[in-house]
C-alpha cells in the first residue's frame, strides 16, 4: 500500500508498505479522503505540536473517509463496500476518565496520527475497531464524510462553552476549524457572530457561512471593535480558532464580563501572554479545547441536516502523489484555499 511519510521539515516521500491483514475484532478500511488539519501543518512547517517533537518518518492525517476493506474475524455489522468516517482516537473505555464520560482526556489513549505512534490516515489501508467506524449517510459523500471529525471539535468546544440561542460570538481565525466553528454557532441559533480573519479569502468563506461581521485585524484592535459594536460590553463567547499573535489576548478583550472564551487553536509558543487582571474583572470562563469526546455522531447528524452550511468549507482536492504541492500551497494559503483533501482513491 501508499503511504506519505513526512520524514524532516516540509518534507514528505512516498513509500510502498505491506498491509497487514485485519486481526480478530478489526476492520481494515480503504482510505478515501483526508483533510488536512491545523495540526499536521504544525508538524509539517515547525517539526513539533506545541511541546511534541515530530518522530521522522511520521504519518500525518486524522480526518479521513472511506470504504471497508475486509472485515476481522467476529466482526458484525459491517460489509465490503460499507463507507464510514474514522475515528482517529484509539481509547481504552476503562481509566478513571474513559469512565466519567471524557475520553478525550484517557490515560491510555492511542491517536493515529501520533510522533513515535502510531501511523495516521495518509496511507492506503488502515485497520481499526469497529467501535471507529461511523456509517456514512447516503446522502453525504466521502469528502463531506471528512469534515465529520473537525466538526466533532468544533461541537466539543461548543459543549464547554454552551452557547444558548440569542446569544452573541466572535471567532477569531476563519481556517477550517473557525469555518466550522462559525458554522456550527450559526446553526445553534446564535444572534450576532463577529469573524476576525487577516487573509480576504477566508474572510469571505467566513461572511459565506453565516458571520455576521467580519474583521480585518490589520484595520485596528479587533476585540475594542467587537465590543463597541456590540453595545460597549462585548460578546456572550469568544472561540479563538487561530492562536497566533495576539489572539487570545484579543479573545479576553472581546468577551463580556461573565463571558465564556474558548481556546481552539493551537498556539506554536509553549507559553502566551494574556492580561491575567482583565481576565479576573470580567471573571472570564475560560477553556481549552483537546480534539472531541463523543461528539462524533453529533456531527454527521448535523453535517446531514444542513450540509450546505460546511460543503462549502472543502475548496481543493489533491491527489497523494501530489502531496507536498498540497500542503505547499496551505501554507502559502494560496489559491482561496479553505479545507484542502488529500484524495486516496483507488
Amino acid at each position: 500500500m501508499r503511504a506519505a511519510e513526512l520524514v524532516g521539515l516540509r518534507r514528505f516521500r512516498l513509500v510502498d508498505e505491506p498491509s497487514p491483514d485485519p486481526s480478530p475484532g478489526e476492520v481494515e478500511v480503504q482510505v478515501q479522503a483526508v483533510g488536512v488539519c491545523g495540526s499536521d501543518m504544525h508538524s509539517y512547517a515547525e517539526g513539533a505540536i506545541g511541546d511534541t517533537p515530530v518522530v521522522y518518518p511520521m504519518v500525518l492525517g486524522h480526518e479521513a473517509a472511506g470504504v471497508v476493506a475486509r472485515v476481522g474475524a467476529g466482526v458484525t455489522g459491517w460489509s465490503v463496500g460499507d463507507r464510514a468516517a474514522f475515528e482517529p482516537s484509539l481509547f481504552c473505555y476503562h481509566c478513571t476518565y474513559c469512565l466519567r464520560g471524557r475520553h478525550n482526556l484517557c490515560t491510555s489513549m492511542r491517536f493515529l496520527s501520533t510522533p513515535g505512534g502510531d501511523p495516521g490516515f495518509l496511507r492506503d489501508r488502515v485497520n481499526l475497531p469497529p467501535g471507529n467506524l461511523l456509517p456514512l449517510p447516503g446522502t453525504l459523500s466521502i469528502a463531506e464524510g471528512t469534515l465529520i471529525e473537525p466538526l466533532s471539535i468544533a461541537l466539543h468546544s461548543m459543549r464547554l462553552a454552551a452557547p444558548v440561542q440569542g446569544e452573541t460570538a466572535a471567532v477569531f481565525g476563519a481556517g477550517p476549524i473557525g469555518l466550522l466553528t462559525i458554522a456550527a454557532l450559526k446553526a445553534a441559533g446564535v444572534r450576532r457572530l463577529w469573524a476576525v480573519e487577516p487573509l480576504a479569502h477566508r474572510r469571505a468563506l467566513a461572511a459565506g457561512i453565516g458571520a455576521d461581521a467580519v474583521l480585518d485585524p490589520a484595520d485596528g484592535n479587533p476585540g475594542a471593535t467587537i465590543v463597541a459594536e456590540s453595545g460597549g460590553l462585548g460578546v456572550d463567547m469568544v472561540y479563538d480558532c487561530a492562536a497566533k499573535g495576539d489572539t487570545t489576548a484579543e479573545s479576553l478583550r472581546a468577551a463580556a464580563p461573565g463571558g465564556r472564551v474558548v481556546l481552539t487553536g493551537i498556539p506554536s509558543e509553549l507559553r502566551v501572554s494574556v492580561d491575567v487582571h482583565l481576565w479576573r474583572r470580567k471573571e472570564l470562563a475560560v477553556f481549552q479545547v483537546r480534539r472531541s469526546s463523543g461528539e462524533l455522531e453529533a456531527a454527521c447528524d448535523l453535517l446531514t441536516r444542513q450540509t450546505h452550511l460546511f460543503a462549502p468549507l472543502i475548496t481543493h482536492h489533491r491527489p497523494i502523489d501530489r502531496i507536498a504541492d498540497a500542503f505547499a500551497l496551505i501554507e502559502r494559503y494560496d489559491d482561496g484555499v479553505g479545507k484542502l483533501l488529500v484524495r486516496l482513491d483507488p
